[in-house]
């Protein structure tokens, strides 16, 4: 999948459609889409095309559980453009998105949902909001997070990786802890394959990571207590915390064009979301959330200043003065 072009234009336009609706009404399904239905799934594909020849595939997980449906809703209603638009004012070329929709298997109804690789403003959309935001959860403390790094490293294929050895992107959002395993009676269940045994999530992610660079995203510092520590054993400096649920577009297409040195290091991805006519006080919060990744790529880097004695605020000043004048 991943033909047609994208606009920036439809896409803003879209989103702007929606400023008056409700959540019910942008996402209107009451189980899991047809389509998205993981059941005899066999395999999602991001291709090369006359209109992509460089196509690089990303994965949004998205956890649509009762304390995470903040993330799809803003995403749909106002974040998915500036993720694309940051993507491209850094020069990454020709981004494929698929959406995952992530609940806990041993209590919601639709625990896994998986969408398609898609390049244009529309197709990319309707993925997004044919996902069921079921608002479930079990009580647990773990949601099935484990699912989504078995579809990426069983049932997708990437022309970035196979052709280029350029691997792509999954970022899954959430604020609990995975459970232990893939549970082979839930793959049997979800997506009708049989296997010899339970996963070790630690297996899971290693498949993964063969051919995409993993990254989970917790919304706030509120959030992370309870399942940061977890993460970083699994995923190290991967693990990203955020300020807030409304930066995990801007993250994104930071880590991404970090990664793919599109810019040249936290100063410049913070010049182009200045240029994008991002607030100062949310280019902070972003270059706050990515520093860490950001000096895992670049230990030589200057480190960024951060508040401190002179009071909120003002350490954050000087280093935008710094960029911007």
């Amino acid at each position: 999948m991943g033909y047609g072009n994208y606009s920036h234009a439809a896409h803003a336009a879209l989103v702007a459609d929606r400023a008056t609706r409700s959540g019910a009404e942008v996402f209107r399904q009451s189980a899991t889409h047809a389509l998205m239905n993981p059941h005899g799934l066999r395999v999602r594909e991001s291709r090369d095309n006359a209109d992509h020849p460089n196509s690089l595939g990303i994965a949004f997980a998205l956890d649509v559980t009762g304390s995470m449906g903040d993330i799809p809703q803003t995403l749909a209603r106002r974040e998915l453009p500036t993720f694309m638009k940051l993507l491209t004012d850094c020069g990454v070329a020709d981004p494929q998105l698929l959406f995952m929709a992530i609940g806990d298997a041993t209590s919601d109804q639709a625990p896994l949902q998986v969408g398609q690789y898609e390049s244009t403003a529309e197709l990319m959309d309707q993925w997004l909001t044919w996902s069921f935001l079921e608002g479930g959860g079990g009580g647990s403390g773990s949601e099935s997070y484990e699912l989504a790094f078995y579809v990426i490293a069983q049932h997708t294929d990437l022309d970035c990786w196979v052709k280029r050895g350029r691997r792509g992107y999954l970022f899954m959002t959430g604020d609990e802890l995975p459970y232990p395993a893939v549970s082979r009676h839930q793959v049997e269940a979800l997506i009708g394959e049989k296997l010899d045994e339970d996963i070790p999530i630690e297996e899971a992610i290693a498949a993964a990571a063969e051919t995409c660079h993993l990254f989970f995203l917790i919304p706030d510092a509120q959030r992370r207590r309870n399942c940061e520590p977890r993460w970083r054993e699994l995923l190290g400096d991967h693990v990203i915390c955020m300020d807030s649920p409304d930066d995990a577009c801007a993250v994104a297409a930071g880590i991404v064009a970090l990664t793919e040195k599109a810019v040249p290091g936290l100063d410049g991805l913070a010049q182009v979301m200045g240029a994008h006519g991002m607030p100062r006080e949310r280019v902070n919060a972003v270059a706050h959330a990515l520093e860490g990744y950001a000096a895992l790529l670049d230990p030589n880097a200057p480190r960024r200043v951060h508040a401190g004695a002179n009071g909120p605020g003002t350490a954050r000043s000087s280093w935008w003065k710094r960029l911007f004048g």
